[in-house]
């Protein structure tokens, strides 16, 4: 019986630890974190000063390798105009440096800033970072993609593919949040939470 409830004891505590290391992302209503990040350009972008602009659609997305994400990123560029026209702009955020979101640039066509969160700190602020066992970042390396040196990391982190609407107010109006990077929210969705 002992052993019975030790077991049970023991998957317990590990059950808790893996849903602390779990990423949750922000929710609504709660106060977005400000940023100041260099885009494309080498040109510093804060999220106080654009929301003194209009509401902030606010992409994070794991990097240009990732087909997923580029195929989003191409989207929204396309609808660019649409956003802007509802009174918001658009930022996108990415572990990636340089080398990296100038791929992404040559992708997507993106005219809006794509921003580089050195170290993660941004995904780690919006919740949304998770770091990858080992295992999976040899898989990735193996298919031609070296994360640690992509992302000037030394633990590979990485954002779970958010979205979030974010008021003149800096509070969080909408998000969109899935742990699965293969889906992905809608322009329309967006444009219509835009308000």
């Amino acid at each position: 019986m002992k052993k019975i409830m030790a077991s049970f004891l023991s998957f317990f505590i590990v059950l808790i630890a893996l849903a602390q290391d779990k990423p949750e992302g922000l929710f609504l209503n709660s106060k977005a974190p400000d940023f100041k990040l260099k885009d494309q350009s080498g040109i510093e972008v804060n999220l106080k000063e654009l929301r003194k602009k209009g509401q902030t659609v606010v992409i994070f997305y794991r990097g240009n390798w990732c087909p997923y994400c580029s195929r989003q990123l191409k989207n929204l560029n396309d609808s660019l105009a649409l956003i802007i026209a509802k009174g918001a702009q658009l930022v996108a955020i990415t572990p990636e440096a340089s080398a990296g979101i100038d791929s992404t640039v040559a992708k997507t066509g993106a005219v809006f800033p794509i921003l580089y969160d050195e170290g993660g700190k941004m995904a780690t602020a919006y919740q949304v970072s998770f770091k990858l066992d080992d295992r999976t970042v040899s898989r990735y390396k193996m298919s031609g993609i070296d994360l640690l040196k992509n992302n000037n990391q030394k633990q590979a982190v990485l954002p779970v593919p958010a979205v979030y609407i974010i008021n003149t107010e800096g509070s969080i109006t909408y998000r969109y949040f899935d742990e699965n990077y293969k889906k992905r929210v809608s322009v329309a969705e967006i444009l219509k939470n835009i308000k």
